[in-house]
């Protein structure tokens, strides 16, 4: 399958996100601008309580933002119908499963609830998405082993499918290596490169793999204390960008080899 001509999907202009009660109004982060092109991984990075989950919150309407606009497919996500949002963008959070009695199939059925009756019955094209989707993970043969029989990162795998199954532009994902060891986090972020290549999706995850999103990300929006940019990983590494990310009494950025490492 081929990618089709890039083009703008995701857009934040003069977005300022954070919380807001009948007294006070707190801003975690301010003047958020980006645009996400179509078929592109994108990693979302920054310090521990930078604001990287309320973003995302945000970007899919759980949380409101507190000013500015979010834009899919040219259109301002204030006046998209839920219902819309669930045909356009799909979600694979940290949160563990209401019930891992689920088979792997069953799971993955459930991204295509947006398009079945209020019965849920799948129909042929319903079931071909999600035979289609187990295939681009690789994980037909897991198809009907149960939720609670799986690994954390064969888990993974099946929820990032089901996304698939949604069959959505754009894929969003919440720290989906964590709980995972070094091989998978590297396995899952190549899986999220070659989805991107085979289906041309635009997949946003948020990470703390800052090395690993350098080296596979088309795109990377860093989020800083004073600002939030949004370019491609080698312009980022000119521009001094991950310098400023931590303080430099334990680790640097080696703008050389492009990764971070213990200070001596």
């Amino acid at each position: 399958m081929k990618t089709e001509a890039s083009h703008t999907i995701l857009t934040a202009k003069q977005l300022s996100i954070g919380y807001k009660t009948k007294k006070a109004e707190t801003v975690i982060a301010s003047n958020i601008n980006f645009e996400l092109q179509k078929g592109q991984l994108i990693g979302l990075v920054g310090a521990n309580g930078i604001g990287k989950s309320t973003l995302l919150r945000t970007l899919i309407q759980v949380q409101p933002e507190l000013s500015g606009s979010i834009s899919l497919n040219g259109k301002d996500l204030k006046t998209t119908s839920t219902l819309e949002l669930a045909k356009q963008l799909s979600i694979v959070l940290t949160e563990p499963l209401i019930s891992k009695n689920l088979s792997v199939f069953e799971l993955v059925a459930l991204g295509r609830h947006p398009y079945t009756n209020w019965i849920g019955n799948l129909t042929e094209v319903d079931i071909a998405i999600i035979n289609k989707s187990l295939d681009l993970i690789k994980i037909v043969d897991l198809k009907d082993k149960k939720c609670y029989e799986l690994s954390d990162g064969q888990l993974q795998k099946v929820m990032i499918a089901r996304a698939l199954a949604q069959d959505t532009d754009v894929i969003i994902l919440d720290e989906p290596t964590s709980h995972l060891d070094m091989y998978h986090k590297a396995y899952i972020l190549k899986l999220l490169q070659r989805l991107t290549k085979d289906t041309g999706k635009t997949i946003l995850f948020s990470s703390h793999e800052i090395d690993l999103a350098i080296q596979l990300c088309d795109t990377m929006i860093v989020m800083q204390k004073e600002k939030v940019v949004c370019n491609q990983p080698c312009q980022l590494i000119s521009e001094g960008i991950f310098e400023t990310l931590f303080p430099k009494d334990l680790i640097v950025f080696d703008e050389k080899t492009g990764s971070f490492r213990v200070t001596k």
